[in-house]
């Protein structure tokens, strides 16, 4: 059902935890499946992604895709990582069972909600 790589983000989740002094935190979640992620930032002066972290409650997918979303952001500039669509984390990732497309989405959501939080655009 899932590929090895959602499985070793799973079981093995990188950047995982709440970031201390972050400067930034996007926060969604999905009432259906209950899933909910909320994505830590810490941007250096020149607008990039320096540190990054992550909290989630949900089930497989929702971790892994919360752990690959944070690899494929760190050490990019703001631009760069509003730009990561969900197909990147599931590409990133070997692939993602249809239904579970969504947990993919909301990684993107939650990262760029960050962003939006850290432009002060809220």
């Amino acid at each position: 059902m899932y590929s090895k790589e959602v499985m070793e983000h799973f079981q093995s989740p990188r950047n995982m935890g709440k970031l201390d002094g972050a400067q930034a935190v996007g926060s969604v979640g999905n009432p259906v499946c209950g899933d909910m992620m909320k994505i830590y930032l810490k941007i250096s002066d020149k607008g990039i992604i320096e540190d990054i972290g992550f909290e989630t409650l949900g089930c497989v997918a929702a971790i892994a895709t919360s752990s690959m979303i944070t690899e494929l952001a760190k050490g990019k500039t703001l631009e760069e990582a509003e730009k990561i669509e969900f197909k990147d984390v599931e590409n990133a990732l070997g692939s993602l069972p249809p239904i579970k497309l969504h947990c993919a989405d909301l990684s993107v959501q939650a990262l760029r909600k960050a962003i939006k939080e850290y432009r002060g655009a809220k």
